[in-house]
């Protein structure tokens, strides 16, 4: 699995568990049918994943996510979705599963 996809899925479930945690989201998913054991489970698979995640990584995703909500963003047209400031040229990485910050917010950036 790519690094791309490891911190997607950290995501994802660092979201999942954000609206577990509150009583409305977790009264609205089973309204629509969705069924959970609890966080616990959530939580030791996000333990392990982010076990898998190379430290230097962990640290900008953490702090990103901590201050943003999302630690992670996609760039579209050299623009950072999470601040929507224009990237410069010279930050485009030679290969698009390279990782690089957002020089403006510390966002990991998701090229596509």
């Amino acid at each position: 699995m790519s690094r791309h996809a490891d911190l997607l899925e950290l995501q994802d479930l660092d979201l999942l568990l954000r609206m577990l945690g509150r009583d409305t989201c977790r009264t609205r998913l089973r309204r629509v049918g969705f069924s959970f054991d609890g966080p616990e489970r959530l939580a030791r698979r996000r333990e392990r994943l982010a076990a898998r995640i190379e430290p230097r990584w962990i640290g900008p995703y953490e702090r990103a996510a901590g201050r943003y909500g999302r630690g992670l963003v996609a760039v579209r047209d050299r623009v950072c979705t999470g601040c929507y400031i224009t990237l410069p040229t010279s930050s485009t990485p030679e290969t698009h599963d390279a990782l690089t910050l957002c020089e403006s917010c510390g966002r990991i950036l998701y090229w596509r």
